[in-house]
């Protein structure tokens, strides 16, 4: 086993373009992520072809850099085959050292074409507990696991020490924090198909929300920056990889971050290292930054509304007439700098290539053309700059690549599994907070709390449907395993999972009817062949999919299938919120909808003031051999008025 001194994580630098990827080469990772054109969680990043991309792989392999590739976007039913394709030729021609993947049905894809590197779960898989690792560990080939951001030390300590012996740990240090739990946020797709989950969120949690008379970035995070404390995570000989978010930024944010991280792992003991290491991350234009939940002792809230959370420096105020408006500034600019004037979501908003050196307070024209017309007091941030030092260390590093090589295509086509066929009857439940003792004569379901499983009757336990929670931390694993030991001596025999991992809560599975629920995500036939060689009786489908997915996947799915039917369905699950919103009372949007907050077990849960409602939808899908219907029975607070309007989600307009 390594001594402390001896374990040396590797730090893995974001590439959503080929400068930011030759800035990490320049910079000195050892690895580097990276997402093709299509596929990827971050589809607004530029990313890459298969030729650039084998041309980069190439280059990183010469300077012994390993280069893993995102293929993390949920998929459809008929992206199979042209996924597969991609994997194909990701594993022949251009060879990287890993796939990090959130949906199942990739890692079957990288089994057909036989891919030779490692398989990564993405922090959207949301591997959030400690038992789910040895389970991983039983059922997948997966050699690593990317936790989720909001863990404490404590609790990436207590990963490590259920990490198997086959798997290593990779946990986020630096760059953007979300407000929902990676997985968990269906925001943007509610508000018009544009999923996560698919990297295509619009980030509807940094707009501004009003509630009680008072507007403010209520949900957006600031950066997450572990820094110094990173000789804490050192001591996780686990976690081999230290990960920095930042697949939409430029080459001087790479590397500069990894130049930081880079000082600080190996010379953290230093104090003028230390110094040294925080002065570049200042410079590295991101957020202001918070160690959120690192320290279990002092935890910082990620959203302080008082504060701006805009990505960039903050350089000044926009000054002087509409015409002709000014900044002075707070740092030196140099040419080629790139300044934003305002927040994206405002009116006014412009881009500003900087074309002059400015020294510090000194004033600079906004000269956009007459094209925008930014408001008085507006911020001006910078966003990316391009010095002269740099530019040419990318250019000195590019001089080594190789040959972009031609790629030829594939034919692959994935094997699907066999069908499950039509079921016979069908079963309609509805899933609420709450049980009295005279629910569960009928097919009923709840959530399983500590008020609910006192409850149980055990005359009518194994009628009753009992619905795990969408994450469980580290912290509650204990909890939540016991209130499953106490449902099972009552006689439940009945479970939805909302994490496939959420198996390794049960000794003994025999018997018992276990189904993979919502939140689970599962949208292809091969995600669903996985759920089922895992044990699980059934599947829900993600409730984010369209008209033609959701009836392509009842023809195609091994398992028996339920769909959320209607209800209240969060928007996101988070695990913070701000000081100042309050539980249960009503917010509206820049837009006019209205939504509110409440809390369950140790999460927030943020909800729309309209339903979800594919109800007329039922007969249709029931034709095509769907099996489990459910309604998420939610109680609405006094003061929020449920909106009538059409709750289809994306069933007329499809997942985008």
């Amino acid at each position: 086993m390594n001594s402390p001194a001896q374990h040396r994580p590797a730090i893995l630098a974001p590439a959503g373009n080929r400068a930011a990827f030759l800035a990490a080469l320049a910079a000195g990772a050892d690895a580097i992520y990276c997402g093709l054109k299509s596929m990827s969680a971050r589809m607004e990043a530029k990313n890459f072809s298969l030729e650039e991309l084998a041309q980069l792989v190439a280059l990183a392999h010469d300077r012994d850099v390993k280069v893993y590739v995102t293929v993390n976007a949920l998929l459809k039913p008929d992206e199979l085959d042209r996924v597969g394709q991609m994997v194909d030729v990701l594993a022949r021609q251009v060879q990287p050292d890993a796939l990090i993947v959130q949906d199942l049905g990739v890692v079957a894809l990288a089994r057909q074409v036989g891919f030779a590197g490692e398989i990564h779960l993405s922090t959207l898989a949301n591997v959030s507990f400690p038992k789910a690792l040895g389970f991983i560990a039983r059922t997948l080939p997966v050699a690593c696991v990317v936790l989720p951001r909001e863990l404490s030390i404590d609790e990436i300590k207590a990963m490590g020490k259920a990490c198997p012996k086959n798997m290593e740990l990779e946990t986020f240090l630096h760059g953007a924090l979300c407000y929902g739990v990676s997985g968990r946020c269906y925001w943007s797709s509610y508000m018009g198909g544009r999923s996560s989950l698919r990297g295509r969120c619009v980030q509807p949690c940094r707009r501004y929300y009003r509630q009680e008379g008072r507007t403010a970035r209520s949900f957006s995070c600031q950066d997450y920056s572990v820094d110094v404390l990173v000789k804490i995570l050192g001591q996780v000989k686990k976690v081999r990889s230290w990960k920095i978010e930042g697949r939409k930024k430029g080459p001087h944010y790479v590397f500069y971050t990894v130049s930081g991280y880079k000082l600080l792992r190996d010379r953290g003991q230093d104090n003028q290292a230390k110094r040294d290491a925080m002065d570049l991350l200042a410079q590295s234009l991101g957020r202001e930054a918070t160690h959120y939940n690192f320290l279990p002792q002092r935890p910082q809230r990620p959203i302080d509304t008082r504060r701006q959370t805009a990505s960039g420096l903050f350089l000044g105020k926009v000054q002087g007439p509409a015409k002709n408006p000014w900044v002075v500034v707070r740092q030196p600019l140099m040419p080629g700098d790139v300044l934003r004037v305002g927040y994206e979501d405002e009116a006014g908003h412009a881009i500003c290539r900087v074309t002059r050196n400015v020294p510090k307070k000194g004033r600079y024209p906004l000269n956009l053309g007459g094209r925008k017309t930014p408001r008085p007091g507006a911020p001006v941030f910078l966003t990316d700059r391009r010095e002269k030092a740099l530019e040419k260390k990318l250019v000195d590093v590019e001089a080594t690549a190789p040959p972009q090589p031609v790629i030829a295509p594939s034919t692959f086509q994935a094997t699907l599994p066999r069908p499950a066929g039509k079921p016979h009857r069908s079963i309609e439940i509805r899933i609420q907070r709450t049980l009295s003792r005279s629910s569960g004569r009928g097919p009923a379901g709840v959530w399983l709390s500590e008020a609910t499983v006192e409850n149980i009757g055990k005359s009518a336990a194994g009628s009753l449907w009992i619905w795990l929670p969408p994450v469980i931390w580290p912290d509650d694993e204990e909890r939540v395993a016991g209130l499953l030991g106490q449902s099972l001596r009552q006689g439940g025999r009945q479970f939805v999972l909302n994490a496939p991992w959420q198996l390794a809560l049960f000794n003994r599975p025999e018997g018992l009817n276990l189904w993979a629920g919502p939140f689970c995500n599962a949208a292809n036939a091969l995600c669903l062949e996985t759920l089922k060689d895992m044990g699980l009786a059934g599947s829900f489908v993600s409730p984010e999919l369209g008209e033609s997915d959701i009836l392509t996947l009842c023809r195609q799915s091994p398992l028996p299938l339920g769909i959320v039917l209607s209800g209240s369905w969060p928007l996101c699950i988070s695990r913070t919120i701000a000081e100042d919103t309050r539980l249960r009372v009503p917010f509206d949007s820049p837009r006019g909808e209205q939504a509110w907050v409440e809390r369950h077990g140790p999460d927030y849960w943020v909800y729309p003031n309209w339903l979800l409602d594919i109800t007329g939808k039922r007969a249709l899908l029931e034709r095509a051999g769907m099996r489990m219907f459910a309604h998420l029975d939610e109680p609405i607070p006094r003061g929020v008025a449920v909106k009538k309007r059409p709750g289809l989600w994306n069933w007329e307009i499809g997942l985008k």
